[in-house]
């Protein structure tokens, strides 16, 4: 199955201890890496994280900073484990406003997992689901140009391969951490029949045994894709 999860409440959760918004963050980082190796254990092939939105530029630049510094330390910690481990890494979103160094490591971990095929890891940065299908209509203008794409010939799976995730499913479940009840330009185009979970956990308080609970809900659900109910154990 392909899972999302929103990672929310980071800095919720360290304000509610009496801490700077920043130890909320670190420990956030800290719980991926838990969920990132839980992953296969559980049944998931795909893993989406919702690392950095285009919105969250607008916070507080310490914040940012602080955020960019962990996703840095992370890149380079995680990097031999990610590749031992059999994980494929693909970054989400567009890294043009990305600092150099960051995107350099994001290349390099990309390259150096393409091969792998345990678990496929997307990882959202600078990513919004409005923007991913800007990105993607200004691609598909330019191979109509080019002569390479007959507009004629258009539709849902052709516009999808201009997409991010172009070649992947579509998500089957959506986790959401900290009770709020929204997507937040997540996987917009993606998410359209996938299943959600929210939780009042926030992301740091969310272990491989609250993942596992939220499997077990998804899989006692029917999905119907807008035409008879089907059951997912008979799903191919």
């Amino acid at each position: 199955m392909h899972l999302g999860i929103i990672m929310d409440g980071n800095g919720r959760w360290a304000s509610n201890l009496g801490r700077p918004r920043v130890f909320g963050h670190r420990r956030g980082a800290a719980r991926v890496s838990e969920i990132v190796k839980a992953s296969p254990e559980l049944g998931i092939k795909t893993l989406t994280l919702y690392a950095f939105s285009t919105e969250n530029w607008n916070r507080a630049a310490h914040e940012v900073e602080s955020l960019m510094r962990i996703f840095r330390g992370y890149l380079q910690t995680k990097f031999l484990s990610l590749v031992d481990n059999n994980v494929c890494v693909k970054f989400l979103g567009d890294p043009s406003p990305i600092a150099s160094d960051i995107v350099l490591q994001m290349k390099k971990l990309e390259d150096a997992t393409s091969g792998n095929n345990g678990l496929y890891l997307n990882i959202a940065i600078n990513y919004g689901g409005r923007d991913e299908i800007v990105r993607a209509t200004k691609r598909v203008v330019q191979a109509v140009k080019a002569g390479t794409l007959d507009i004629k010939m258009m539709d849902e799976k052709t516009f999808a391969s201009f997409l991010d995730t172009s070649g992947q499913s579509d998500p089957d479940l959506i986790i959401r951490t900290a009770g709020e009840l929204r997507l937040s330009n997540f996987l917009t185009w993606q998410s359209s029949y996938s299943e959600f979970f929210f939780t009042d956990l926030a992301w740091p308080d969310f272990y491989p045994k609250d993942l596992s609970k939220a499997i077990a809900e998804f899989f006692k659900r029917n999905r119907k894709f807008g035409k008879q109910t089907t059951s997912i154990f008979q799903r191919k």
